[in-house]
């Protein structure tokens, strides 16, 4: 079969691989939308520990299933499925108290373990689930990143009728986005320093937007979410919250990356400040998120690519031109 594969950092081309065979319990798909975000990029730069190399990346997508393992029962073929990439082991003291995304021997379909730029991919059928006859596999695609906000929000406080501050309106600022306005926010706010973004933002959920929080008509938010990474970001979002709110370390930031912020103030306003790393019980629901319609997909997802074009989809991507970008390996 043919694969994007990055044989090492800073190199990736499309090549002839074997194909996949299905294990007992896994399942071989077709995907037919993969999309890209900035953990394939660390990737592709060498940046994201965990990864071996040569990979073949691609952990956001959805597809057809062709081959079933010998123990399979619950998933046929032709099924379309979007696949949960997260592996754990099931094994360490994370995972025994039911926090697999912080799993001792944590991998991934895509990060860790073969992905899915490639005309088939093999994975635990365990981690597929159905998708509606209706829903596009793009739309499905984006399953992937909406579970991660959806497990983002189950770490918030969850009260109706607060205030809320995104940082960044890329893919993941666009989704915490319409999860707040869905789940009863009283008002969602997005800075991004991109206006084309912002329009985006403002079509979709956000109240109010501007390039910087200053510009916003408000002098604190109950709840402020990062989803850039960015220190200066986190930095300025972290002095935008309001007494007794929580801040989200959402973005992911360079692991080496430090921020300033005023202890005291955390101490004296009683600021929580929490962290939301993956996925964690939040796959299945985010099918059903999606399959209602809370995520406007349509508008999320500008482009698709061949495997042959992966290249123009990753400088696309570092140029911020589009949202969310998609490969299709069965073009």
């Amino acid at each position: 079969m043919r694969a994007l594969v990055v044989s090492e950092p800073g190199s990736y081309s499309v090549q002839q691989v074997d194909d996949p065979k299905p294990g007992p319990g896994h399942v071989v798909v077709a995907p037919a939308a993969v999309g890209i975000c900035g953990t394939d990029l660390h990737i592709i730069d060498g940046e994201f520990a965990p990864t071996p190399y040569p990979i073949v990346p691609g952990h956001e997508f959805a597809g057809t299933v062709v081959a079933v393992g010998s123990e399979v029962t619950d998933v046929a073929v032709d099924d379309r499925v979007a696949v949960d990439p997260s592996l754990f082991c099931g094994e360490c003291a994370k995972c025994l108290v039911g926090r697999g995304n912080l799993c001792a021997r944590w991998n991934a379909v895509g990060v860790t373990r073969p992905g899915a730029s490639a005309e088939f991919v093999s994975v635990p059928a365990a981690s597929c689930y159905r998708i509606p006859d209706a829903m596009p596999f793009e739309h499905a695609a984006l399953i992937e990143p909406l579970s991660c906000a959806v497990h983002g929000f189950d770490l918030l406080p969850g009260r109706v009728g607060e205030h809320y501050l995104v940082y960044g309106a890329g893919t993941m600022g666009l989704l915490m986005a319409q999860l707040a306005a869905s789940a009863g926010a009283a008002s969602v706010s997005v800075v991004d320093p991109n206006t084309d973004r912002l329009a985006v933002a403002a079509s979709l959920a956000a109240d109010a937007v501007a390039v910087g929080a200053d510009a916003l008509d408000r002098s604190g938010w109950e709840v402020v979410i990062d989803c850039t990474g960015v220190v200066p970001a986190i930095e300025d979002g972290l002095t935008r919250v309001a007494r007794g709110g929580t801040f989200q370390v959402f973005g992911v930031a360079p692991a080496e990356a430090t921020a300033t912020f005023s202890p005291f103030r955390i101490y004296n306003d009683e600021i929580t400040v929490v962290g939301s790393m993956a996925v964690l019980h939040s796959y299945g629901r985010a099918v059903d998120i999606m399959a209602k319609g809370v995520v406007d997909a349509e508008t999320m997802v500008t482009d698709s690519f061949g495997l042959d074009d992966y290249g123009l989809a990753v400088e696309a991507f570092r140029a911020g031109r589009g949202r969310k970008l998609q490969v299709n390996p069965q073009l």
